[in-house]
């Protein structure tokens, strides 16, 4: 009996070991999430997407209200058409992955969107609110920061909440060309090379948006992705000023008076009347009969003789329109529409996004990366004067002078509880 004693004590000494460590690597697969922050020192903002994957099933207007933008706004980002019947009210399947456009500012430092609010239910938690509601965007721990919560087991129903999500912004270029950057959260069945194929971009580029030393991604991660698109030359002054579309898609402007559209085929922004547009000024170019949107074209022996109708900003309340003239190769042909769709009541996974297998990495920087460790951790919002990595060809970050402006960050937690998983082993 005297020999059992120990063994007993051994068995329960192992046991509360392999709990121990059981907590502190969960603990460790929690923290490990990264996600790419741009630093920033002014005050401008620009517009920027996130990929949002919805958790359950909601109205077109129920998903505005969680990130406080125009319904609207969201329908023509992703293409859906917005004269379909009490659209606003259309249903949206849950696990729908949609795309929300957003007004990116610089706090603190670093490029995020603060704008959006949560109002607190009674199932609620941090951790619910992060995860599940707004679907691993932001971090519970971000939240709590945020709005100074010392006890998050403590939420009060009907509490307002500031929920600060991702954002970068790069200048609004990517390898010197027109692009908007997309907030992506990794999925389990993700990899760097099924999302560089399904955003019709390339590992490289990826990997050097977001300063990845090498291609290894994980579910959590939130990735920058470029965009293509169509930017506006509007003076500063327009309420519209930096207006950039996605290829492939639409935008609303001018209180829902103007839509333009960028793509197909090129990335010249188009805009016109909008299909719903009431009580709006004039789009009538002065010194002229074409209305905004209309051109007229004559052939001569020299060429074509453009003459067209362009939307140059909102100001005041006025839509501004531009009367110009041109002698083009050939005349132009009817004007081209990125394709719409109806809003969606199932889901169906993009048959052009297979599984890909990521690329064997040697243990060398991948070509045109960083040197720098992977894409940033998501971290909290006090982050000011984050050093410089390779960020996309063309941007800049406002606060270092180099065109890079991604930043590395590891996050600390991991080191210490790998390091207290270490002396534990021990």
């Amino acid at each position: 009996m005297a020999d059992q004693v120990p063994a007993t004590a051994c068995g329960a000494l192992n046991l509360s070991l392999f709990v121990v460590l059981a907590l502190i690597l969960a603990n460790v697969a929690l923290v490990c999430a990264k996600s790419t922050i741009e630093p920033c020192s002014n005050s401008d903002s620009c517009n920027a997407l996130l990929g949002y994957t919805l958790y359950t099933d909601l109205k077109v207007s129920e998903v505005a209200s969680l990130f406080q933008v125009d319904p609207i706004l969201i329908l023509t980002a992703n293409a859906i058409d917005v004269s379909y019947p009490d659209v606003e009210n259309h249903i949206l399947p849950s696990q729908l992955f949609v795309k929300i456009p957003i007004s990116c500012s610089c706090v603190d430092g670093i490029r995020k969107s603060v704008s959006t609010r949560y109002k607190t239910r009674p199932s609620d938690t941090l951790s619910s609110i992060a995860d599940s509601i707004y679907a691993g965007l932001v971090s519970s721990d971000q939240i709590r920061e945020a709005n100074s919560i010392s006890d998050p087991s403590v939420l009060d129903v009907g509490q307002t909440l500031v929920v600060p999500l991702p954002c970068t912004c790069f200048n609004g270029t990517d390898n010197s060309l027109p692009a908007i950057y997309l907030s992506y959260v990794v999925q389990s069945d993700d990899t760097l090379a099924g999302i560089a194929f399904r955003y019709s971009t390339t590992i490289t580029d990826l990997m050097d948006v977001n300063a990845m030393g090498n291609p290894a991604i994980k579910a959590g991660d939130i990735l920058a992705v470029p965009l293509p698109a169509c930017a506006s030359k509007f003076p500063g002054y327009a309420s519209d000023f930096g207006l950039i579309v996605p290829n492939g898609s639409y935008a609303i402007t001018a209180s829902h008076c103007v839509q333009c559209s960028c793509g197909p085929g090129n990335l010249n922004m188009y805009c016109m009347p909008a299909p719903f547009a009431v009580s709006c000024s004039s789009m009538q170019c002065r010194n002229s009969n074409l209305m905004l949107g209309n051109f007229t074209a004559q052939q001569s022996s020299a060429g074509c003789n453009v003459t067209s109708c362009s939307y140059g900003g909102f100001v005041n309340g006025s839509i501004l329109t531009t009367l110009s003239s041109s002698l083009q190769p050939r005349c132009p042909g009817p004007q081209q529409f990125p394709p719409v769709k109806a809003p969606p009541t199932t889901v169906t996974r993009d048959s052009n996004f297979p599984p890909a297998p990521a690329p064997q990495f040697d243990g060398s920087p991948a070509p045109g990366s960083g040197s720098g460790s992977g894409s940033i951790p998501s971290t909290t919002s006090s982050l000011p004067g984050l050093p410089p990595a390779s960020g996309p060809v063309g941007s800049s970050s406002g606060l270092n002078p180099a065109p890079s402006s991604a930043s590395s960050l590891m996050n600390p937690f991991a080191s210490i509880s790998a390091a207290v998983l270490l002396f534990i082993i021990v």
